[in-house]
């Protein structure tokens, strides 16, 4: 697993990941080192994902925790990060590529990856026509006939991109199968998907007849190669 680049803030163009800022060159101030914010990175997962309680964290209806709260639990549970303080967590929200988390005001919480029953409120304007799911080709029948569910999670997580999905599934299939979903007529059937985060949707279920396959080359079953 590729190790995290350092954590830095550029007093001009603000915090970045890596060596130097992309916009002036800058070294920046360093904040952490990649391994510090891999560690810091699965502690956020793990409490506004699926435990808050294990860190003494109440999270709102809508996922939301206080940062300073969330921050002083960090502290106290994990020694190593004694010197964490709320501006930590603000520069990796806005320096997270995929926007897995949110800031409002002094509230933070994850934008998609639930394991516990929250009600998010994410837009639902923002959603494109088509998007994608992977799966694997012992799977892929069934879901034909069943349609789209969680499984681990609360959400069908849905990715914007035919590149992204590929990118998703392979974490459990070095060759996943992709299933273009026709988000438009979904929606129009009153099938509700919003946006969470920069690249994933979260919908409750997508029933089969809104899907198609994507053969292997990126191709749907018309010829036409998603994105063209």
């Amino acid at each position: 697993m590729t190790e995290e680049p350092a954590l830095r803030r550029c007093e001009e163009h603000g915090y970045f990941r890596g060596k130097t800022c992309t916009a002036c060159g800058s070294d920046g101030r360093y904040l952490m080192s990649g391994e510090e914010l891999g560690h810091l990175g699965r502690i956020m997962a793990g409490v506004l994902r699926h435990f808050p309680e294990k860190f003494d964290i109440e999270l709102s209806e809508n996922g939301w925790a206080n940062i300073d709260e969330l921050v002083e639990s960090v502290r106290d549970h994990r020694i190593t990060l004694h010197w964490l303080k709320p501006h930590h967590l603000r520069a990796i929200v806005e320096t997270d590529p995929k926007g897995r988390y949110q800031i409002d005001g002094n509230e933070i919480r994850a934008t998609y990856g639930h394991t516990i029953d929250l009600e998010l409120d994410h837009p639902t304007d923002t959603v494109p026509d088509s998007l994608f799911y992977p799966t694997t080709a012992e799977e892929v029948e069934l879901l034909f006939e069943t349609g789209l569910k969680p499984t681990d999670r609360k959400f069908v997580h849905l990715s914007k991109t035919y590149e992204q999905a590929m990118e998703a599934g392979r974490h459990r299939e070095g060759s996943p199968i992709i299933i273009e979903i026709d988000a438009r007529s979904a929606m129009e059937d009153e099938i509700v998907i919003c946006q969470a985060g920069t690249v994933v949707y979260l919908t409750d279920e997508v029933p089969s007849k809104f899907m198609s396959m994507i053969d292997r080359e990126g191709e749907s079953d018309d010829g036409s190669v998603p994105g063209d």
